[in-house]
């Protein structure tokens, strides 16, 4: 118990660097680098799937490719959109963000958010799936509807996944989900929890994993979970007012209900650059011994997206 006491009071953060920067490299990505999301290939090569933004402001999904030894190198990236926008009038028709990948039985299931423009409020955003057969090298709409949309229990947009395990065959689902809408630009949200034994029909019963911490904060999102030293841990980003975004962290003994600690997170703004005025959209995952970061920088990635590695 010592041993893990010292470990989490010493948790801290080595950022690598920026990894991507947004510079028109392409007509899906003209600017933004937004939920940068990992899929692990082989070896050490490593995709990022990741939401740019066209000419119009408009989401669409692609990704870069680097190896974990040498990150800011990159490989490859899309020339197209993997993922693009939906039909007109569907519930991603203005934009397509990624969310979370999960490989399952030899298929990736890609969770995305879908865009619509708002007329009362700004935007509703709800959560769609993707999969593929190919190994990622195309992917296609499981449904034209979203799998996790406004219920009753849940009638505010937002609803937005933000990531899934599967532990002894229940897929465990941590999301975004609004409360209200304070005003026409800010909405109030924080993290929930869900689960599925497809990953396609998930049973929602109001559970609150990460709550606000006052009635000041007004959003609590991304989560992030990974099981170490027997422990539930997440990583999020949170807000207040209609402020930026900043890390928090969070534990549980059983993935349900977590208990903060954005004291510890070990992650903060830089003095200066791409990631001094915001860090966001976390994204954390295993490689080997290590525990790797990936976020966006300032202005929700328009100053792109890094890694962090975690000082063990």
């Amino acid at each position: 118990m010592l041993n893990q006491r010292k470990e989490y009071y010493n948790m801290n953060w080595e950022k690598i660097g920026r990894i991507f920067l947004p510079e028109g490299q392409h007509d899906w990505v003209k600017t933004h680098a937004m939920l940068p999301t990992i899929d692990h290939v082989k070896d050490d090569l490593f995709r990022v799937y990741f939401s740019g933004r066209d000419d119009l402001n408009i989401s669409r999904t692609g990704f870069i490719e680097f190896d974990i030894n040498d990150p800011t190198r990159i490989l490859k990236l899309s020339k197209e959109p993997v993922v693009d926008i939906g039909e007109l009038g569907a519930y991603d028709d203005n934009g397509v963000s990624p969310t979370c990948i999960v490989n399952h039985d030899g298929k990736k299931f890609f969770y995305i958010m879908g865009w619509n423009k708002g007329s009362k409020v700004r935007a509703a955003e709800v959560s769609g799936l993707a999969i593929s057969n190919d190994n990622g090298d195309s992917f296609q709409r499981y449904s034209r509807s979203p799998i996790i949309d406004r219920t009753n229990d849940e009638p505010f947009t937002i609803l937005v996944v933000s990531c899934i395990l599967i532990e002894d065959g229940i897929w465990r689902m941590w999301y975004d989900s609004a409360d209200k809408w304070i005003s026409e630009e800010l909405p109030r949200y924080n993290i929930k929890y869900a689960e599925s034994v497809d990953g396609i029909h998930w049973k929602r019963e109001g559970l609150v994993s990460v709550d606000y911490k006052d009635e000041n904060e007004t959003r609590v999102s991304r989560a992030s979970v990974i099981k170490d030293d027997g422990k539930y841990k997440m990583w999020y980003c949170y807000a207040m007012g209609t402020g930026g975004y900043t890390m928090g962290y969070a534990e549980s003994a059983d993935g349900y209900q977590f208990t903060r600690m954005d004291d510890k997170v070990g992650i903060h703004l830089s003095d200066e650059g791409w990631d001094s005025q915001m860090i966001c959209y976390p994204n954390v995952f295993k490689h080997k011994e290590d525990i790797y970061m990936l976020y966006s920088g300032n202005g929700y990635g328009k100053e792109g997206f890094g890694l962090a590695k975690l000082r063990r």
